[in-house]
């Protein structure tokens, strides 16, 4: 059982974070005229209605494509981004209720890798200032300590020989460095759960399988869980356990890694899948791909979300919502005609 300042104690759950009916609606700036003549607000609905699951020890993925929401919603899981309505909990706490001290103090337990690190980087301090800026915040009785826990992250994320890096500044090392330097800098505290947004999006690509494994090996040594947020199926595929896929705002297929990727239920998820390139020219799939692209999140499609770009849709599609429905066990699919893919 850990325990903040005595003020809140949560206990090693098995489901780390739930998320119910989260929602991130940002109001559309307009002008004073507008404001005047308008009887309605409008609102951008980045998030509109997400629930899930993380367990401890996996990592889970949102996967879709940009402008779905997978970004505002792992911000909005942390409360970096204050959500419009929904709740969250981490090992049984409520997040939204929580005050800004006591949020603070939770920021140990919940890190986030974050997608450029050039610009997450302050170019005026050191590495070696940047990792251990975490420990000054938390862990403020240890100063002593501070310089050779530094070291001890940055060997095991790779930047050895340590001391050499410890004083250098971000725009003197390389890309593929400056990623593991924004690793050791969220996994310096020892957190529970690592918000990983697109993390590895901004390195080459000759050095990304490497950061993958590397992620992969640091979960298991320091029993981490990740919400992993991509755009790219093939990166999901290599680290994932389980996977939500994302459309404006709303998760439309949930399951397994890989029984959603063996047996997608959803027209957008099957339409991403064949989007993946294939080594093997005698493989590539021939399913005709979605025409257009994601609509207006201010003034989204009546009914399914996705049926102006949709296949297989009918009437019933563009007046009435489908309900998330569990096909097969721990599979779930928010589509009127899923049972056509079974």
């Amino acid at each position: 059982m850990k325990e903040l300042d005595g003020r809140l104690k949560f206990t090693q759950e098995e489901t780390l974070v739930e998320v119910r009916d989260l929602k991130k609606w940002y109001p559309v700036q307009t002008t004073f005229l507008d404001k005047v003549f308008s009887s309605q607000r409008q609102f951008i609905r980045a998030v509109d209605g997400v629930s899930f699951d993380i367990h401890r020890g996996e990592v889970f993925g949102l996967a879709g494509e940009s402008g779905s929401g997978k970004t505002t919603t792992g911000r909005a899981v942390l409360r970096l981004t204050e959500p419009t309505a929904g709740t969250v909990r981490f090992n049984g706490i409520d997040l939204r209720s929580l005050d800004p001290d006591t949020l603070r103090e939770m920021r140990r337990w919940m890190q986030v890798i974050f997608q450029d690190p050039m610009a997450s980087l302050n170019p005026r301090m050191s590495l070696g200032e940047s990792i251990s800026q975490g420990l000054k915040i938390h862990f403020p009785e240890r100063t002593s300590d501070h310089r050779e826990i530094t070291f001890e992250m940055m060997r095991m994320v790779g930047l050895t020989p340590a001391e050499f890096y410890y004083s250098k500044f971000p725009h003197q090392i390389s890309g593929g460095q400056r990623q593991r330097v924004v690793i050791a800098r969220a996994l310096v505290t020892r957190p529970d759960l690592i918000l990983a947004d697109e993390p590895i999006a901004m390195a080459d690509v000759s050095v990304r399988v490497l950061l993958l494994d590397l992620m992969k090996e640091l979960k298991d040594e320091l029993d981490l869980t990740y919400l992993f947020i991509t755009h790219d199926l093939a990166t999901a595929r290599h680290i994932c356990d389980r996977i939500g896929i994302m459309y404006l705002g709303r998760i439309v297929e949930i399951g397994e890694l890989k029984e959603v990727y063996t047996h997608p239920l959803h027209p957008y998820t099957r339409a991403l899948l064949a989007a993946v390139p294939v080594p093997d020219p005698h493989e590539r799939r021939n399913e005709p791909m979605p025409e257009g692209e994601i609509p207006n999140p201010i003034n989204p499609p009546s009914g399914c979300r996705f049926h102006p770009r949709c296949l297989i849709a009918q009437e019933i599609c563009s007046k009435a919502e489908p309900l998330e429905r569990e096909l097969k066990p721990g599979h779930f699919v928010a589509c009127h005609f899923a049972e056509d893919y079974l």
